[in-house]
């Protein structure tokens, strides 16, 4: 438990950021409170990017609403696997650099 809070010190800023996202998508799904970071691309061309609908794909996978998620970018089952993978090996990297 002390090497996860240890990496999370070290990894700040994408800590924080991604604390936000899940925060801020989880209080959507609950409550339908907003304060997800609206799409710059769309607000300025109003032409929807490829990542749009991301944040919704992964408040409906919230809600345990796959279909849903696949509606809204199918995008999101791959982003979720990537993620996922991409924190498992830096953490394991992390690890090894500690034990060194």
């Amino acid at each position: 438990m002390i090497m996860i809070f240890k990496y999370i010190v070290h990894n700040k800023f994408l800590f924080i950021i991604a604390a936000y996202f899940v925060f801020s998508s989880a209080l959507y799904a609950v409550s339908g409170f907003n304060i997800t970071i609206p799409c710059i691309w769309s607000l300025i061309f109003e032409v929807h990017c490829p990542g749009c609908g991301l944040t919704k794909a992964f408040i409906c996978l919230l809600k345990i609403d796959p279909i849903g998620a696949w509606n809204s970018n199918p995008l999101i089952f791959v982003v979720i696997i990537v993620v996922n993978t991409y924190f498992f090996l830096d953490f394991k990297k992390f690890k090894n650099k500690l034990a060194k």
